[in-house]
């Protein structure tokens, strides 16, 4: 029987644009695959979760496997509030606890909308960023620490194993900006999915960790 793995997302897997002349991720995973596997790239640079549902609509029907990066464009989208002026610091967690709580609502309704296709899935985690000023990265990772927060919530209340980009993408050589896969850091993200794929016990129903 042969397998498909489905990429769903953003640009951490649809990376084609950042890598000129090496390989993105898909072309990593297509090298790593076992024998009798193939791989499919359903996921757009720049899409957020509410693009990842409209991907599903184009799953091919032999996929075997999916594997889901969402959240970071969303992130983005949220991500003036950084510099927006507050009164406190209670005031200030209290505008990121409203956007901590939608996105949690968003992120736990999409992986439901993923997961109703009844294949085994796994997630990823939000990198941290590399924006060259040391503070603004500080204060960035901080902030997406809270939302990453809701994905591995998410993920382990559903039994669904975490590919953890923070601590698979820990090398500045990992990028090719500060929020998108080098050919380095797409050749480390695949090799965390062909973890998934070669050594989790799908049938276990058990959330776990991949960090490599």
């Amino acid at each position: 029987m042969t397998n498909k793995i489905v990429l769903l997302g953003d640009s951490v897997f649809d990376n084609r644009a950042y890598v000129t002349g090496g390989a993105d991720v898909l072309a990593h995973l297509v090298r790593q695959l076992p024998i009798e596997w193939s791989a499919d790239l359903l996921a757009v640079d720049g899409s957020v979760m509410a693009g990842v549902r409209q991907q599903l609509d184009s799953l091919p029907a032999d996929a075997t496997h999916l594997v889901v990066s969402m959240g970071g464009n969303d992130a983005l989208g949220v991500s003036s509030v950084l510099d927006a002026p507050s009164r406190s610091v209670a005031d200030a967690l209290l505008r990121l606890a409203e956007i901590r709580e939608q996105f949690c609502l968003e992120y736990r309704s999409t992986l439901d909308a993923v997961l109703a296709v009844k294949l085994p899935t796994a997630v990823c985690t939000i990198y941290d960023v590399r924006y060259p000023n040391p503070e603004e990265r500080r204060i960035a990772v901080t902030a997406l620490s809270v939302l990453n927060d809701c994905i591995t919530r998410a993920a382990a209340g559903r039994g669904v194993p975490v590919i953890d980009l923070r601590i698979i993408c820990d090398e500045e050589a990992d990028f090719a900006s500060a929020i998108e896969p080098s050919e380095q850091g797409g050749g480390k993200i695949a090799a965390a999915i062909i973890s998934f794929l070669t050594k989790h016990e799908i049938r276990s129903g058990r959330a776990e960790l991949i960090v490599r």
